[in-house]
This record gives C-alpha cells, sequence and structure tokens, in this order.
C-alpha cells in the first residue's frame, strides 16, 4: 500500500491525524465474521494501514503496528472501542462518539466500501467464500482508491 500513499510533511501538524475504526463482514456464512480495522488520514483521506481479524487487542495491535511510521506519530482518533485504549498510546488516542464528527471520513469511508463491494454488504447474495479471496479483494479496493486520492491530491 505504501506505494500510492502521500507521506505527511513533517512541519504539518494536522497533516498525521488519523481516523480509526473497525467494519465487520462475513466470510461464506455470516456466522464467520471478519473485522476490517482500518486506519484513513484525515487531510488526505487515504487509507493508510488496515488489519483483518476478529474484533480484539490483537487485531488492534496489528492495525497500529501496520501504519507507517510517519503517521504513527500522529494523533488518533477512534471509538469507545476499548481494544484502540489498550494498543495506542494515551497521549496519542482520542476516543470520541459518532456525534462529535471526529471521525465522520473513516465511517463514510465504510460506506463507500460497502457501496462499491458487494461482498461487503450486511444483507447480500455476494460473499466472499475464503478468507483469502476476502482479504484479497479488500487490498484491491484500497489500491485503486488510494491511486484515486493520489491522483487526485497530486
Amino acid at each position: 500500500m505504501k506505494e500510492t500513499l502521500i507521506i505527511p510533511n513533517p512541519n504539518d501538524p494536522d497533516a498525521a491525524i488519523l481516523e480509526l475504526d473497525e467494519l465487520w463482514s462475513f466470510v461464506f456464512k455470516k456466522i464467520n465474521k471478519v473485522w476490517i480495522w482500518i486506519a484513513l488520514c484525515r487531510k488526505t483521506r487515504q487509507v493508510v494501514a488496515r488489519a483483518i481479524g476478529d474484533r480484539s487487542e490483537k487485531t488492534c495491535r496489528e492495525l497500529w503496528n501496520n501504519i507507517p511510521d510517519e503517521y504513527r506519530k500522529g494523533h488518533c482518533f477512534s471509538d469507545f472501542w476499548d481494544a484502540y485504549q489498550a494498543v495506542i498510546p494515551e497521549d496519542q488516542l482520542t476516543q470520541v462518539g459518532k456525534e462529535t464528527g471526529e471521525t465522520a471520513h473513516v465511517e463514510r469511508w465504510n460506506c463507500t466500501l460497502r457501496q462499491r463491494l458487494a461482498r461487503f454488504v450486511r444483507k447480500t447474495l455476494s460473499f466472499s467464500k475464503s478468507t483469502v479471496m476476502h482479504t484479497i479483494c479488500l487490498d484491491l479496493f484500497l489500491h485503486r482508491y488510494n491511486l484515486d486520492r493520489a491522483i487526485l491530491l497530486g
């Protein structure tokens, strides 16, 4: 994913503000829940990292470790899910409700993903039959989405 990311300017304190969120999908059957964790740069609207797994602290830590160093120095906004508080340093995390609008961009991105790829809609006839294909489809979407954002901002 790094090849399409716009690296933040270290002199711009707002360039590395991230919005974090997770959304659920499923593979083959609805009982096989898969959680997609996203870190979105507020300034560029690019997805800088993702993790796929369950809704545990372990997957949150994977997301945090996947965030490039240039962005990991910035501030993060998330919902009140406990895993964020356990993984992200206290001075870099602000947990907020949806009514504040601080996570509006990542919430909107979740809707964009569900709108453009039927396999991520909650009630659908389209679904992934394997976690590998689920991941590949997500990564292809992320690559194209970030590339479009880079061209738009470039």
